[in-house]
C-alpha cells in the first residue's frame, strides 16, 4: 500500500544559456534528485509549472523562466521501523553501505511483512520513509550474504540507479560451485522468467541482455571457489548462469540440483556440504561513485563464517585425496 506524499513546492531559475533546449531536459538539469521518467510525469500531470503555467515536455525554453514543482511523491507506508541489528560499512548523509547477512529479506513482501532490511533501514533512519523502497537501489537475494549501497536522499538513489543502469558499479562477489574448474571465463546468455516456474529464473533466447565474469579464486578436488563479476543485475544472475553453465552454486535450493558427494570425502566434509542450506554466495566488494561528491567509494564485507567453514573443509578434503594419491 502506498500513500502520497507531499513535496515542498521547489522553485528553479533556467538559465539563459539554456534558451532552444527542451522544457524536460532543462528540468532534469534544475532538480536532479528526481529521475527523467520522474519529472516527465509531473510535467504531463500538471504539477510542473513555467512561469505559472503548464508546458509540454518538449516545448523550448527560451531562458530566464521560473519553474515550479509542486508535486507529491508516491512513497511506502506499510513498512514499519523495526530494531534489527546492522552492520554499517560506511555512511554519511547521502548514503548507507551495509553488509546485509544470509537469511535477512530485502523487501517486505508476502509471507515476509516485517523482520526485513528496509524495516531495519526505517528503524536507523527514519526519514528514509520519504525516499522510494526506503533508499535500496539494489537488490541480493535473502540467502546471499554481503556489501549493498542504499541511498538516503532522492538525489543519491537518482544517481546511483543511473550509475547501475550504465554498468559503472562494480560488483564482485564470492561463490562455491560444484565441479573443479580449469579456468575463468565468462558466461553472456540472456536471462527471463522461467516458462513454466514463476519462482525461478531461466536462460532464454528472448531473455534480457546478461553477463557474467568469473575467474578461480581456488580450486578444490571437486568443487571451486569464484570470483564473480557482475556487468548486467538480472535476477539470480550468478545462480542461474552458473547452473547453466552446469556448474551450479553450492546449496543452491533453487538452481542447485541434487547433491553430489566427493568420492571417499571425509565425514567432516559430507556434514559441511549436507549442512548447507543456502546458496554459497557472497556480495564481496562493492564500488561505485559517490552520488554527491564524485569520490569513488569502495567496501568490502567480510566472507561470513560458514562459507569459511565450508572452504575450510573442501580444502582439507583436497589435500588429503593429494595425500593418498602421492602414497
Amino acid at each position: 500500500m502506498s500513500d502520497n506524499a507531499s513535496l515542498p513546492s521547489r522553485q528553479a531559475r533556467v538559465p539563459d544559456a539554456a534558451a532552444g533546449r527542451r522544457f524536460d531536459a532543462v528540468l532534469a538539469e534544475l532538480f536532479p534528485e528526481f529521475s527523467r521518467s520522474r519529472l516527465s510525469e509531473w510535467i504531463k500531470t500538471g504539477a510542473v509549472l513555467l512561469d505559472g503555467s503548464p508546458v509540454r515536455g518538449r516545448d523550448p525554453v527560451r531562458g530566464g523562466e521560473l519553474a515550479t514543482l509542486n508535486a507529491t511523491l508516491d512513497t511506502e507506508t506499510d513498512a514499519q521501523p523495526e530494531d534489527i541489528p546492522l552492520s554499517v560499512l560506511y555512511e554519511d548523509e547521502h548514503v548507507f553501505v551495509i553488509d546485509k547477512p544470509a537469511g535477512l529479506v530485502v523487501h517486505p513482501g508476502a509471507g515476509n511483512p516485517t523482520g526485513t532490511l528496509v524495516n531495519a533501514l526505517l528503524f536507523r533512519d527514519p526519514a528514509l520513509a520519504a525516499v522510494p523502497r526506503a533508499g535500496v537501489v539494489h537488490r541480493l537475494d535473502k540467502d546471499t550474504s554481503g556489501v549493498m549501497v542504499v541511498a538516503r536522499t532522492l538525489q543519491a538513489q537518482t544517481a546511483l540507479v543511473e550509475q547501475l543502469s550504465a554498468r559503472e558499479v562494480h560488483r564482485q562477489y564470492l561463490a562455491v560451485v560444484s565441479g573443479a574448474l580449469v579456468s575463468g571465463g565468462t558466461a553472456d546468455a540472456p536471462i527471463d522468467r522461467h516458462p513454466r516456474d514463476r519462482l525461478r529464473m531461466a536462460v532464454r533466447e528472448d531473455g534480457r541482455d546478461a553477463v557474467t565474469h568469473y575467474r578461480l579464486r581456488e580450486r578444490f578436488r571437486a568443487h571451486t571457489a569464484l570470483e564473480c563479476r557482475l556487468e548486467t543485475g538480472r535476477t539470480h544472475q550468478i545462480r542461474v548462469h552458473m547452473a547453466h553453465l552446469k556448474h551450479p552454486i553450492i546449496g543452491d535450493p533453487l538452481y542447485g540440483g541434487a547433491l553430489k558427494l566427493p568420492k571417499g570425502a571425509a565425514d567432516g566434509l559430507v556434514a559441511q556440504l549436507r549442512g548447507f542450506k543456502r546458496q554459497a554466495l557472497h556480495a564481496e566488494t562493492l564500488e561505485f561513485v559517490h552520488p554527491i561528491t564524485g569520490e569513488a567509494i569502495r567496501n568490502s564485507a567480510p566472507v561470513p563464517a560458514d562459507m569459511l567453514a565450508l572452504m575450510k573443509a573442501l580444502r582439507e578434503d583436497t589435500e588429503a585425496f593429494a595425500e593418498r594419491e602421492r602414497r
